[in-house]
């Protein structure tokens, strides 16, 4: 056995499921893996996020540029393998009524957490066979309806240890897009960037992402789409709606979390429902100025999209997961979709400008 391998052992020992049976599950895009442990009729899962297997995460007071010093993680604000983050959101969530899995047990500083089982029907899975998809898309919305609505600390804590919940900052959203000009169009486009390019994105940027911050903020999960959502029907209201990869939760403009799941990178929703979704989430979240409201859609889908097509690369190019190639197409759809409105006119001129073959893969 490895030292790691030693280290979980102790720690299922000690949480009383040394003995329990191991089914490790497919890995993702993290550090992070997951193991569900059988232990007769019972079940649990097993988190293991090694410490130190990422860049240091954002502290509260840090400038942009000591941000830049850190890394990514702490420009753009994600938890990495801090695992207080995970568990201290989980309770805050779970103590508001939502279905983020219970802990059962936690050793923080060796990176293990024992979560609750929420089972294995995800949604990108029952969707539309053998659920409806209207009815579980419908769910998803009151649920980000009601998590708008809900009030939670700008700190979460486990064990002792704190975990602080920052804004989605314009130094985040920034971050986010630096990923589009360094892979999708550095690695894989073929177009190069010029520092000219690079600082007319950043203006362009900076002019559309002023207005979101309007927007009074709510707690955005970050991953909020049918991959991360399971669907429990032994459970009734909003805990049928299993949530988990909340860990880089920040407070935001509540349209994130919206786009995350009606412009899925993996699969497509219905788009007959999208319309409609997104009012039901405007009319529940008890939002005002639907235009603001679509305009800021729009931009956060752009931006949302424009990270996504730069990560999928990096996975593809840096991490050796070529896969994530197939799914630039309908990434692209979605970005080129969300240019067309007019507050996003300047940065649909510098795609037709540096990038024009993201139209092209588009339309693939």
């Amino acid at each position: 056995m490895t030292e790691r391998e030693m280290a979980m052992q102790a720690f299922l020992d000690s949480a009383g499921w040394g003995a329990a049976d191991h089914h490790p599950l497919p890995g993702d895009a993290s550090t992070r893996r997951y193991i569900r442990l059988k232990r007769g009729d019972d079940s649990a899962m097993l988190m293991d996020a090694p410490p130190g297997a990422e860049a240091p995460a954002c502290p509260p007071d840090a400038t942009p540029e000591g941000r830049a010093k850190l890394g990514y993680n702490a420009l753009a604000r994600l938890a990495g393998p801090n695992l207080t983050a995970f568990a201290g959101l989980s309770d805050a969530l779970t103590q508001r009524g939502f279905a983020a899995p219970r802990i059962l047990a936690s050793d923080i500083p060796a990176g293990f957490l024992l979560l609750e089982d929420l089972g294995d029907d995800l949604v990108a899975r029952i969707v539309p066979e053998p659920e409806h998809e209207g009815q579980i898309y419908a769910l998803a919305i009151d649920v980000l309806a009601a998590l708008y609505r809900s009030s939670f600390a700008r700190e979460v804590t486990r064990d002792g240890q704190v975990w602080p919940v920052l804004d989605y900052d314009l130094t985040a959203y920034r971050a986010e897009l630096s990923l589009f000009l360094d892979w999708y169009l550095g690695q894989y486009s073929g177009s190069g960037v010029t520092s000219e390019a690079r600082d007319a994105w950043d203006a362009a940027w900076s002019d559309a992402l002023t207005p979101v911050f309007e927007t009074p903020s709510g707690l955005v999960l970050r991953d909020f789409h049918a991959e991360n959502l399971l669907y429990r029907r032994d459970r009734e209201e909003l805990a049928t709606l299993g949530l988990i990869d909340f860990q880089d939760a920040l407070f935001g403009h509540p349209a994130y979390d919206l786009v995350s799941l009606l412009e899925d990178a993996r699969r497509d929703v219905d788009p007959g429902l999208v319309a409609p979704l997104k009012t039901r989430f405007f009319d529940k979240s008890g939002l005002q100025d639907r235009d603001r409201f679509d305009g800021d859609y729009a931009v956060i889908g752009a931006q949302r999209n424009a990270k996504i097509l730069g990560i999928f690369v990096r996975l593809a190019k840096r991490d050796g997961k070529p896969g994530y190639l197939d799914l630039l197409p309908r990434v692209a759809r979605h970005f080129v979709g969300d240019l067309d409105h007019p507050r996003l006119a300047a940065i649909k001129a510098w795609c037709e400008t540096y990038t024009p073959n993201v139209f092209e893969e588009a339309q693939s």
